[in-house]
């Protein structure tokens, strides 16, 4: 059976038309109104210096509070940053034949590959509705899930700049594991313990979200909470996560060679609610295509994930279930109660 070819978002984004099924509800739409902030106007998320001696405090502070945070002077070199966005730009740049070359098997449950926002695998909202964006997911740590078939071959160094980034990730993220589990009470290895350590899953996911004719009607990506430990994302210079405190929907500056830190589920679980999983969501442009580079810092599928026991006894009982981190996920993907 020839298999069926779905136009992709960036192609539909040159029609001028948004089509119905990417139309949010009227509570939903991102459009001006009571429910947002816009920069200048409020409370923004930290921003830490990684290179002070009270990042950490400041780290765990910013997550009881936000769930989000940036971080700069984390010791990514800003050319191995411009490197990543270069490759991922020259990817979405390619014809779509090419990019189709790497695409997601719609039979299969692995989100490994390119996929566009039109097809019927691409994720939506509960009432069914698309999101404005294509996308390229690949894992890029434990070796033994890193398949490099799936990585794009073209353009030149697109391997090379992802697993150069991606080293510096894991590196990062058990930076701020410690200064999380330092804030916590705990042993400055304890989340690294007990989310995996060495056998931590990296999964990289580039996002492009094109230029969209009436942005505020849609989404690059609705409101959600990340189910993974934490999230380390690389943004482009177009304006457009926001996150939710307060009942309102924040903007998340753009700083310049900061890295954005979003506290998933996993880190609210493990440290019995005193952390908070930042819900967010992604605006798009009207003239401009936005983009952005998370990495997912995941448990092993197998991993029982549950309140840290230390931080569970008899004053403060457990809030949340101890379940293998690939039910966790079944659940959630599939709007399942946990």
């Amino acid at each position: 059976m020839e298999e069926v070819k779905h136009q992709s978002v960036q192609e539909l984004a040159t029609s001028g038309v948004v089509p119905l099924e990417f139309v949010r509800s009227e509570r939903d739409q991102p459009g001006p109104g009571a429910n947002t902030l816009r920069r200048g106007s409020g409370p923004q998320a930290p921003v830490i210096d990684m290179s002070k001696p009270d990042c950490g405090a400041l780290m765990a502070a910013a997550a009881a509070e936000w769930g989000l945070l940036q971080v700069v002077n984390h010791g990514v070199p800003a050319t191995v940053l411009a490197e990543l966005r270069r490759v991922g730009r020259a990817f979405f740049a390619l014809p779509q034949a090419e990019k189709q070359r790497y695409a997601t098997d719609p039979a299969s449950p692995n989100v490994e590959g390119y996929a566009v926002g039109t097809q019927p695998k691409a994720r939506r909202n509960l009432q069914g509705k698309k999101m404005w964006a294509d996308y390229l997911y690949h894992y890029v740590a434990p070796p033994a899930l890193v398949n490099h078939g799936i990585w794009p071959k073209n353009p030149a160094g697109y391997r090379e700049a992802t697993e150069e980034y991606c080293r510096h990730v894991q590196r990062l993220a058990r930076e701020m594991f410690g200064h999380l589990s330092a804030g916590l009470g705990l042993e400055a290895g304890a989340m690294w313990e007990a989310f995996g350590g060495d056998e931590l899953v990296l999964l990289q996911k580039i996002n492009f979200y094109p230029p969209c004719p009436r942005p505020e009607l849609a989404l690059g990506v609705g409101p959600h909470t990340d189910m993974c430990t934490l999230t380390v994302l690389l943004p482009n210079e177009v304006q457009g996560l926001q996150t939710h405190k307060d009942g309102l929907w924040h903007d998340v500056e753009y700083v310049p060679e900061a890295l954005i830190v979003l506290i998933g589920d996993q880190i609210e679980i493990l440290s019995n609610g005193r952390y908070k999983a930042a819900p967010h969501r992604g605006l798009v442009n009207k003239e401009k295509a936005r983009m952005s580079w998370p990495v997912f810092v995941e448990p092993p599928g197998e991993l029982v994930v549950g309140p840290h026991q230390q931080l569970a006894a008899d004053g403060s009982p457990a809030k949340y279930k101890a379940k293998k981190y690939k039910d966790y996920q079944h659940c959630k993907i599939n709007l399942l109660p946990q």
